[in-house]
C-alpha cells in the first residue's frame, strides 16, 4: 500500500521504474501518443492536472506542451487489469506529435512500408518557436 494516498496503491513499474502511459483524447478517443512515467511523474500529473513524463532520453522530467505549448489537461486516469500500464484520457491542445501531428500514429503499415495518413497541424519549427 502507498504511504502516498494522490498514488494508485499497486502500480507496477518495470525495472527502471518506469510504466508506460498511453495518452487517449478525451473528447473522441483517438490514441495521442505513448510515453512513461515513474512514480513521481504519476504524482505530478495527480496534483497539477498536467501530463507529466520522464524522458528516458534525457533522464528528466518534462511536462507535454511546457515548450510547444500543446498541453494534455488531464481527465482521468485508469489503469489496466494488470496494474502495468495507464490510460491517461487529456484534453490535448494542438498537436500531440512532436512532428506535428495530432496523433503520434500518423502512419499505417502497408505491407513491408508506411503511408502517412494524418494531417501535420504544423511544422516542429512553428510548435518549437524556431522558425
Amino acid at each position: 500500500m502507498s504511504d502516498d494516498p494522490r498514488i494508485p496503491d499497486g502500480l507496477k513499474y518495470d525495472g527502471s521504474g518506469l510504466i508506460p502511459a498511453v495518452i487517449q483524447d478525451a473528447d473522441n478517443g483517438d490514441v495521442l501518443m505513448v510515453g512513461y512515467m515513474n512514480r513521481d511523474a504519476v504524482q505530478r500529473t495527480l496534483e497539477t492536472g498536467r501530463v507529466t513524463f520522464w524522458s528516458r532520453k534525457r533522464q528528466e522530467y518534462w511536462v507535454k506542451g511546457e515548450t510547444s505549448g500543446n498541453v494534455q489537461e488531464l481527465v482521468e486516469m485508469r489503469v489496466d487489469c494488470d496494474l502495468d500500464c495507464l490510460l491517461i484520457l487529456a484534453k490535448q491542445t494542438g498537436p500531440a506529435c512532436h512532428e506535428g501531428y495530432r496523433s503520434c500514429f500518423f502512419r499505417r503499415v502497408e505491407g513491408d512500408r508506411t503511408e502517412v495518413i494524418g494531417d501535420r497541424l504544423m511544422t516542429p519549427d512553428q510548435m518549437y518557436r524556431k522558425g
